[in-house]
């Protein structure tokens, strides 16, 4: 990419100082309760986070703690700290909780999941939910799961146009993480999208996901970037700090930038350093130039 076509160097400098960047809460610091760990990560020097289920909480293995989110204490937290909620997740990939779109039978329930959700994110002052496929069901043809999800995805757009609420639609990866998930390529995530054709739905990009099912990232990023909501950012492999590992994620930010993304890059790592605040200020400075 020639980006001196477009910005001068200092200008792709100042948008990728500007790029909003947002730490997952449910990875880092996992020995905390959720509100404590947005302090942790402010201190690190990042001002937006984003979690996964309301409902449940990560913590590291033997640590022990409050699971379902208290959207009262986040609010606090977040406006003591002067941090933004940037997005959560509606259902699990496996469909639980909340429902696999892919399949017909779970549509009302995926939708009752969607409304509760949006309804937890307002009092978070979130306005962007993630939103997965569920695994591949061996009754049903590939045609059929497609069908399903995008009349329930249909569906979900109509519910997050009424909130001014936007979905992101998550491609996972098969190979290491999520064997058996329906939407492991980008290109049928960017198909659906542009088949339901709605402001409120979007694709996720996530680097981490689609660098180990499919590469060419930068390219395919940068010729989609009008139906991408959002994008997320682990090393590959292990899933660890973005300046380790084959992705080159000072060049993918850099073309970003150049490009004018206005979305949010999140920061969905489990740290390989023992000391997490450590590990996300190296990170913030390397993604920051």
């Amino acid at each position: 990419m020639d980006d001196g076509a477009q910005y001068g160097a200092d200008d792709v400098g100042d948008a990728v100082s500007a790029l909003r960047l947002d730490v997952c809460l449910e990875t880092v610091f996992n020995w905390l309760p959720a509100e404590e760990r947005i302090g942790k990560i402010a201190e690190a020097g990042c001002r937006a986070v984003e979690l996964w289920l309301h409902d449940d909480t990560c913590y590291r293995a033997g640590v022990e703690g409050p699971t379902r989110k208290d959207a009262a204490a986040m609010r606090q937290a977040c406006a003591r700290h002067g941090v933004a909620v940037c997005s959560l997740v509606i259902n699990g990939p496996t469909g639980e909780p909340g429902g696999a779109p892919v399949r017909a039978e779970e549509v009302n329930r995926y939708l009752e999941r969607v409304e509760e959700v949006i309804g937890f994110a307002a009092g978070i002052g979130c306005r962007m939910g993630i939103t997965c496929t569920g695994n591949r069901q061996p009754e049903l043809t590939p045609l059929r799961m497609r069908a399903n999800l995008e009349t329930a995805l249909g569906r979900a757009a109509e519910i997050a146009a009424r909130h001014d609420f936007l979905l992101v639609l998550e491609a996972l990866n098969t190979r290491v993480d999520h064997h058996g998930y329906y939407l492991d390529a980008s290109r049928e995530g960017f198909e659906i999208v542009r088949a339901i054709n709605s402001p409120h739905l979007k694709l996720l990009y996530d680097c981490y996901h689609m660098q180990i099912m499919e590469g060419n990232l930068i390219a395919t990023a940068t010729a989609n970037l009008a139906d991408i909501g959002h994008i997320h950012a682990a090393g590959v492999p292990g899933r660890h700090e973005v300046f380790a590992g084959e992705i080159s994620y000072s060049a993918l930010i850099a073309a970003l930038a150049a490009e004018g993304y206005a979305g949010y890059v999140g920061l969905e790592y489990l740290p390989a350093m023992e000391d997490h605040g450590a590990s996300l200020r190296e990170t913030l400075a390397y993604l920051r130039g």
